[in-house]
């Protein structure tokens, strides 16, 4: 069946389990998702002031938007009713309010309209449904909230075989929640409707960012990903499962605002901090992660893998000089997990903190946690093995 001729995409905030709501209200205070909000759904055509866009919405929406705010300035406001045909039903609504029992319903009333810029469905569970099954259905407009907040609301999973990412936004975060703007766009494929669709201008789209931008750094990982995948050259290695790997590939991150931390797969964010703090210390006893939930470690610390290594001597859990002892302590003599190696060796990471604060623009703010020297001593030569701040 054709699309409509009217494009409608649909504008919301959900966290990666699809939760928008808790009890009628959003469960998170981000202005500048709400600034987003207001600007996507509010974008005019150049030259077109008078055409206002639509925003159609569920009941219980509506009535979630304090009283001040409705309706919606600036734009037709469309509200979700099975009793859109009763007159005593419009009583509660301001003028100008416009009743319907469906998304569709409210698109093809709005249809007929020589006022309307652009079509949104802003909530709630069963619209935003009804909404991105619609083939007519084109954008949609999803603010990623980066934090697991309880919810009783939900979005519905995003079909990527419909749906792809147009454009992603750098990281923000507000109250220790992390959140990016996304437009998805539907995969127009062999329907000439849709793809006459995606053609219309839309001042929205130019409002969110535009389409073909990908500002996250993440997306170093993800292309770097693609083409060892595409193009790298496969290798045995020591565990006999083997790797596909390139040579030389870089990846750069801006920690001012952000942290460079994975979205695109679920991250065990404490056991990272806990690994950090753990490599900070200069601690090498595996135990201490261990008895923490954190198991990273625990194969390689264990009886087993050391004896494979030629660490017979070596108490089980002492990982030797890794990561955190060359951090601390690079070119000390190392003794075992227990000894205390205060004041011994050089202190790489102090330095690089005291040279980030004193002389920024030093060109050898540099780690390493690779020591020839020490490499058969360690539970593991480091992979991480060397950075530098710029």
């Amino acid at each position: 069946m054709a699309a409509p001729q009217r494009a409608v995409s649909v504008i919301v905030a959900a966290t990666s389990r699809g939760g928008i709501g808790k009890d009628g209200a959003l469960p998170w205070h981000l202005p500048q998702d709400m600034a987003h909000f207001k600007r996507v759904t509010t974008a005019a055509r150049e030259g077109a002031p008078q055409a206002a866009n639509a925003v159609i919405m569920g009941r219980k929406t509506w009535e979630s938007i304090p009283e001040k705010f409705r309706p919606l300035a600036g734009r037709i406001n469309v509200v979700l009713t099975k009793a859109a045909g009763d007159a005593a039903a419009a009583a509660p609504y301001p003028e100008g309010v416009l009743l319907a029992p469906s998304v569709a319903a409210a698109v093809e009333r709005l249809g007929a309209r020589d006022d309307l810029g652009e079509i949104f469905v802003i909530g709630g569970q069963a619209a935003y449904q009804e909404a991105v099954g619609m083939p007519n259905c084109v954008r949609i407009f999803l603010t990623r909230i980066g934090k697991d907040i309880e919810c009783d609301a939900f979005f519905p999973a995003i079909d990527d075989s419909k749906f792809k990412a147009a454009h992603v936004s750098e990281t923000h975060s507000k109250d220790e929640i992390p959140y990016d703007f996304v437009v998805y766009e539907r995969a127009g494929g062999a329907d000439a409707a849709v793809e006459a669709l995606l053609k219309q201008p839309s001042p929205a789209l130019a409002a969110a960012g535009g389409a073909g931008r990908f500002s996250h750094e993440e997306y170093q990982y993800l292309d770097a990903i693609r083409e060892i995948i595409e193009k790298g050259i496969t290798m045995d290695d020591r565990t006999g499962v083997g790797t596909r790997s390139m040579f030389g590939k870089q990846m750069r991150f801006h920690l001012q605002k952000s942290f460079p931390l994975l979205t695109t797969k679920r991250v065990f964010w404490r056991g990272v901090v806990e690994e950090l703090l753990w490599f900070v210390k200069g601690d090498t006893n595996g135990k201490h992660l261990s008895d923490k939930g954190i198991k990273i470690w625990d194969g390689n610390g264990s009886r087993e893998f050391l004896d494979k290594r030629g660490l017979s001597h070596r108490e089980e859990g002492d990982l030797g000089p890794v990561y955190g002892f060359q951090w601390r302590h690079f070119g000390a003599k190392y003794v075992d997990m227990h000894t205390d190696y205060a004041g011994q060796g050089v202190d790489q990471l102090a330095e690089c903190i005291r040279k980030i604060k004193e002389d920024p623009t030093d060109r050898r703010i540099l780690l390493s946690a690779w020591n020839p020297a020490d490499l058969g001593q360690m539970a593991l030569p480091p992979c991480h093995m060397f950075c530098q701040f710029y």
